[in-house]
């Protein structure tokens, strides 16, 4: 339709153009008295005889003020056409209407010029982080384990070859625009006798999309934009694999839904194939960031294994972003017994053979004794901080209550990225000179944070 659009009679923009112009006309006119009260010919000496009727003389003096009056009034009414101009275009393009516009633009704007952050991990840690993470930074990507065998992800993979969309289905939905009703549909499992029972919408989404654009990649980089992902999500590798677990006692298991369930100490994780090769969104995720951050989420299962694929490991090691690793809270029955937050940074350290840490955040908050009840009959235990432990291995300790109020004892995403703006602050990602708007931006992101609940 083109321009005829435009005359179309509804979309609540013509009005205030119309406006706008009323107003530079006004403004022109006062120029005109204001600068040359000669040129208007009748209006002026009708202000000549007013002024003369009134004053008992002719005199500028009132051609002057009218003229500023009307600059003044015309310039008012811009100011007022262009606000409501820019609002009506940002009520039918920006879904939030929260906040003055000038606001809307502005936090926009920093979440597009926000730093790289780029995140590995997968399970409900990482989207748990990745939830917090979109309020900080437009430039976030997710590295994700793609090592998942049981379930629906377990059955697709072997059903169809492809890898296993469940904790790329949670870090999609964690970086949604619209999270709460993305993941109530990207989460709805079937139920029933029916072949779908069991399956989620999210994971036969992602099965559907990658057939339709011909791979896995290019599945993912659609549905990000059918969901408006505010980053990207990037499988660690392509190619089929599978964990397999050296244990103290020399025994191994494989398979990453089995691993807990032996039930022993781990001594080391491997990969099969072992030379299963990263994605190369990966390697440049890696290269390109400002700040890595790893976890939290299962130690073994779900952190190590992205180290296992070649090429992110020493890309990792050879990355000049500042890597920080974010602690568990509690122990995990059947990787992780007995282990405090050394033991953890002490495992990643271990299989990538470096000491590349910088950071490491630990929790710092008291858990309930109703909580702790919960947890111990299952065999979980509090991880306890180490602080001066890991300190002597040359990483910075950053201790933080990092807990969420609920009967489950898990990461509250709100304070993780309290945390990491802090961080990003301190490491001036965002610039120096800023310190005002940037705590402008802190306060509106928390503020759409808290919305978003």
């Amino acid at each position: 339709m083109g321009w005829i659009t435009w005359l179309c009679p509804g979309i609540n923009l013509k009005r205030w153009l119309l406006l706008f112009t009323i107003g530079v006309i006004f403004c022109a006119l006062g120029i005109a008295f204001f600068f040359n009260y000669q040129i208007m010919g009748t209006l002026e000496e009708l202000l000549f005889q007013l002024t003369y009727v009134t004053t008992g003389r002719y005199s500028n003096r009132l051609i002057m003020t009218v003229g500023a009056g009307l600059i003044l009034f015309g310039l008012a009414i811009m100011i007022y056409g262009t606000r409501k101009l820019i609002a009506s275009v940002i009520e039918s393009v920006v879904p939030d209407k929260n906040g003055t516009i000038m606001e809307t633009i502005f936090y926009q704007r920093k979440l597009v010029q926000g730093p790289n952050i780029t995140v590995i991990g997968g399970g409900t840690g990482l989207s748990t982080l990745l939830r917090g993470m979109k309020y900080i930074t437009n430039n976030c990507t997710a590295i994700v384990t793609v090592a998942d065998d049981g379930g629906s992800s377990g059955r697709l993979r072997k059903e169809l070859g492809i890898i296993p969309p469940g904790d790329l289905r949670n870090c999609l939905t964690a970086l949604a625009d619209r999270e709460p009703l993305m993941e109530r549909l990207m989460n709805h499992r079937f139920e029933g006798d029916s072949p779908l029972a069991g399956h989620c919408v999210g994971n036969l989404l992602i099965a559907g999309m990658a057939g339709a654009e011909g791979n896995m990649e290019d599945g993912l980089e659609a549905i990000s934009q059918i969901l408006k992902v505010r980053g990207r999500v990037i499988p660690s590798t392509m190619e089929d694999i599978s964990l397999m677990a050296e244990m103290t006692d020399g025994t191994t298991v494989v398979g990453e839904s089995d691993i807990p369930k032996a039930r022993k100490r781990i001594s080391r994780m491997n990969m099969l194939p072992n030379d299963a090769k990263a994605s190369k969104g990966a390697i440049e995720a890696i290269m390109e960031a400002d700040l890595i951050v790893l976890g939290p989420g299962s130690l073994y299962t779900s952190v190590i294994p992205n180290l296992l694929v070649e090429g992110i490991r020493e890309a990792l090691v050879k990355s000049k972003a500042r890597k920080i690793y974010i602690c568990n809270v509690m122990t995990q029955p059947g990787e992780t017994d007995g282990y405090g937050a050394y033991e953890h940074v002490r495992a990643l350290l271990d299989h990538v053979g470096d000491q590349f840490l910088d950071y490491v955040v630990v929790n710092s908050q008291d858990i309930s004794l109703e909580q702790l009840a919960k947890y111990n009959a299952e065999g979980a235990m509090p991880i306890t901080p180490d602080i001066e432990k890991i300190r002597k291995l040359g990483i910075d300790v950053m201790p933080a209550s990092l807990i969420s109020k609920t009967n489950l004892v898990r990461h509250n995403p709100r304070k993780l990225a309290r945390v990491l703006i802090k961080l990003i602050y301190k490491l001036h990602l965002y610039g120096r000179g800023m310190a005002f708007f940037d705590y402008f931006f802190m306060r509106e992101g928390m503020r759409k944070m808290n919305n978003a609940d």
